[in-house]
């Protein structure tokens, strides 16, 4: 096979008319082809070589007719035979060549036979270089030769050649020799000045610029190149592997595999990928996919004692943390007696791996990467050694992944347990840094205090309406039902034998069951169960070992118990659920939305789920840094406050259908005109109130939802109502515009003006109460948007 002939009247343009010659390989022979070197060597064979220029004279003045190399080949063959050596010809990849079209001259029986090897499909082409780079690249080659401007792009050539042998593909670096080349000027080429060679410089990419100055064919080239490929198939993979360890995408183990196949030529070769954990002492399937485990591919976990792994294994790359390769996996299966390692690789089509221990720095843990091959000794101690200058770069990636995933968990640590919440984290960063600065000098050196100033609070709650009553109603009707139950069994036991016990702890039974359906107090239901575990499951014991109907109806009674609490817990499993299901969706809920809130104007938000759930909220300018506070920023966020009730209320309407236990909420908004200052309390690790006046807002806070209105024995917090509590007239006119453009939208109905009694240590309070008018088909994801509201505020 022939290297693919490119046209010299090339498809693209160039700033060089390309004119095949052999002129300076004839001055060279014509050299020693003088009497001066009659007894030299090569005196007869350069005398040979002249009269072949003598005889065709195209082959020095040069020639573009591309036909002209098939007519002159053996000529050509015979001409270049002193740049290809036999002896490197098996080993050397050279080419002679014309630049920029790659038609060959002549080539080493390596390249031919690497090309061969490549597919009759297989174009040999330069990778990733496109035409206007070519010509852009030809006219710096030409500020070069002709004007001495040297521009230093050398940005090397690369060939992707396929191997159809191993199905992998090699890489080559190309350099190219142009001592056999010459550039000459035409009358079309324009006479390039220094102030025209720094426009170039300032205008690299601007290839229009690049025509003007070097004109299409304005130039010769005469000649031909010598082009030596080397094989950079490692260094290639190196590199790619980097990139691919850099970028970790989702597609991160098969863009590795595949690194690999090339670097090994092993067209099966599969990659793994495992952790073992360092806390657990197990081996836990990737952060990544179970999938990429080879070790893991039956179980997702396995724990290092049970016999999984050979005892060479665990000494070497778990203890001692070395690689380990097994080159023969039968091999392996018999001095094993196929242990379970052995089976998995076995079953996996496995017959040759290797596993290198990569221990990670922040947390301990070992990351193994599995290189693993079909065939036996694929893999081997051996050509391991190809991955010396690849562990490292793994190494790199497993740590820096390592700490990434220690991150990911310490944020999630930090939002669900001890949070800080965004829009005030830079305070606390300006703190730490100060802080760690003044340590560098200062032994004695504090953590200041957090503390904003002036900022206007929100509270907000949706509570669940009568859990007390409904918890306790739950209780009483899981232990009558467990009474009832043993009075059961008792009753059974005594048509089978006659003994007065049964009668005596039946009546007692009963008792607790009278008391119960009375009412619960205060530790009945813990001196029930004790009774129970004392007096009744002793003889429960007993009775199973009777007859077999006795010890079913006792197996009735126990599978009706929870097997961790030994209560029935029937009821309050469902009232139970019913508050998980209500408490988070409502929280789900307002986290998402408040996010959105914090596009209007940073502000801190704190949430809390009771049985139901509550929040504070804080704005003012001390709060941010980025943006300029203004009341507007306030009220927008009492009109999203409001707005965001309604929907939590419909949200919690709407999932009454969906809890077992049918439960309600009822909604309250406190409203403060008054700015005050908040502080981070060190030891409860929280945000509360500064200052003795601002105590009286707490005070509200904790007691305002069991409040009465005056002169009644009527809650303020009822289901179907929002109440919003003030102590100012101007509140009440804010919030009644509210109101009225929720009306507008059909979310909220009438209104009431209420007084509420006194509360110890507040007097005054006010309240609007207003009806939510629940929507028919509420979707949480289609409510009125953050424009909406910004738009009524503006108005």
């Amino acid at each position: 096979m022939k290297i693919k002939e490119l046209s010299l009247v090339s498809n693209i343009d160039l700033p060089l008319e390309l004119n095949i010659s052999f002129q300076k390989v004839f001055t060279l022979f014509k050299k020693y082809a003088n009497k001066d070197f009659e007894k030299h060597p090569f005196y007869a064979s350069a005398n040979e070589m002249v009269k072949i220029f003598e005889k065709n004279p195209e082959l020095n003045t040069g020639f573009s007719d591309l036909s002209l190399v098939e007519k002159y080949s053996e000529q050509i063959n015979l001409l270049l035979d002193p740049l290809f050596p036999e002896p490197l010809r098996l080993n050397e990849i050279k080419a002679a060549t014309v630049p920029f079209s790659f038609t060959s001259l002549k080539y080493t029986d390596r390249l031919n036979n690497i090309l061969e090897n490549a597919g009759e499909d297989y174009e040999f082409k330069v990778r990733n270089f496109e035409d206007d780079s070519m010509y852009i690249m030809a006219c710096t080659f030409i500020l070069g030769f002709v004007y001495d401007f040297n521009i230093d792009i050398k940005r090397p050539f690369y060939f992707d050649i396929p191997d159809k042998t191993t199905g992998t593909m090699k890489y080559y670096r190309a350099a190219f020799n142009a001592d056999f080349t010459e550039i000459i000027p035409t009358n079309k080429a324009p006479k390039l000045t220094q102030e025209d060679f720094k426009e170039l410089l300032n205008n690299f990419d601007d290839v229009e610029i690049w025509k003007e100055k070097f004109p299409v064919n304005s130039y010769i080239f005469k000649g031909f190149g010598l082009l030596n490929l080397f094989d950079v198939t490692s260094e290639e993979m190196l590199s790619s592997i980097k990139a691919n360890l850099l970028a970790g995408d989702d597609n991160l183990i098969f863009k590795l595999q595949n690194n690999l196949r090339d670097f090994y030529s092993i067209k099966d070769l599969k990659l793994g990928y495992s952790i073992f954990d360092n806390v657990n002492d197990k081996i836990c399937e990737t952060s990544i996919s179970k999938a990429n485990s080879i070790i893991l591919s039956k179980d997702s976990e396995i724990n290092c004692g049970d016999g999984y792994f050979c005892n060479r294994i665990i000494q070497k790359v778990f203890v001692n943390h070395e690689t380990f390769t097994i080159s023969d996996v039968e091999d392996y299966g018999v001095k094993t007696d196929k242990n379970p390692f052995y089976q998995t690789l076995h079953d996996s089509g496995i017959q040759s791996i290797i596993i290198i221990p990569i221990k990670a720095t922040k947390n301990g843990d070992l990351a193994l990467l599995e290189i693993a091959s079909p065939k036996a000794y694929d893999l081997n101690s051996v050509n391991i050694n190809k991955l010396k200058d690849i562990i490292p770069v793994f190494e790199a990636a497993v740590k820096r992944t390592s700490e990434e995933r220690q991150n990911v968990l310490e944020a999630t640590i930090q939002e669900n347990y001890t949070s800080i919440h965004s829009a005030v984290k830079w305070r606390f960063y300006q703190a730490a840094e100060k802080y760690h600065v003044d340590s560098q000098t200062n032994d004695t050196a504090k953590l200041d205090e957090i503390i904003f100033d002036d900022v206007y609070p929100l509270f907000g709650q949706s509570d669940i309406k009568g859990s007390s009553d409904a918890r306790n109603n739950a209780i009483q009707e899981d232990l009558t039902t467990q009474l009832t139950l043993a009075i059961s069994v008792l009753k059974d036991a005594c048509k089978t034998e006659k003994l007065p016990i049964y009668n005596e702890l039946m009546f007692r039974v009963s008792t607790y069951l009278k008391d119960v359906n009375k009412g619960l107090s205060a530790g009945d239901e813990i001196n029930i169960l004790d009774f129970l575990k004392r007096e009744i499951y002793p003889v429960f014991n007993h009775i199973k070992n009777i007859n077999k109907t006795l010890a079913n109806k006792v197996d009735i009674y126990t599978n009706r118990l929870d097997a961790d609490l030994e209560v029935v817990y029937e009821k309050r499993k469902d009232y139970e659920d019913s508050v998980t299901l209500i408490n988070d969706k409502l929280a789900k809920f307002i986290d998402k939305k408040q996010k959105q809130a914090q596009k209007m104007f940073p502000h801190y938000f704190e949430r809390y789920k009771t049985d139901g759930v509550e929040y504070n909220m804080y704005i003012g300018q001390s709060i941010t840094k980025s943006k300029v506070f203004n009341d507007l920023y306030l009220y927008n966020l009492r009109l999203w406050q409001l707005q965001i009730t309604c929907e939590m209320e419909n949200l919690a309407f709407y999932e009454r259908k969906n809890m077992k236990q049918d439960l309600r909420v009822a909604s309250l908004i406190l409203v403060h005109s008054n700015a005050m200052a908040i502080k981070f309390r060190m030891d409860e690790k929280q945000f509360d109130v500064d200052g003795a006046y601002n105590i009286r807002y707490e005070i509200i806070k904790k007691r305002i939802d069991k409040s009465h209105i005056k002169g009644t024995e009527e809650r303020l917090t009822v289901p179907g109502k929002i109440a919003i509590v003030y102590s100012q007239e101007k509140d009440a006119l804010e919030y009644i515009k509210y109101i009225k453009f929720l009306q507008s939208k059909n979310q909220l109905g009438a209104i009431e003006f209420l007084d509420l009694e006194d509360l110890q240590g507040v007097s005054g309070l006010k309240a609007l109460r207003v009806e939510v008018i629940y929507q028919k088909d509420f979707d949480e994801t289609k409510t009125i948007t953050l424009n909406d509201l910004i738009r009524e505020i503006e108005s």
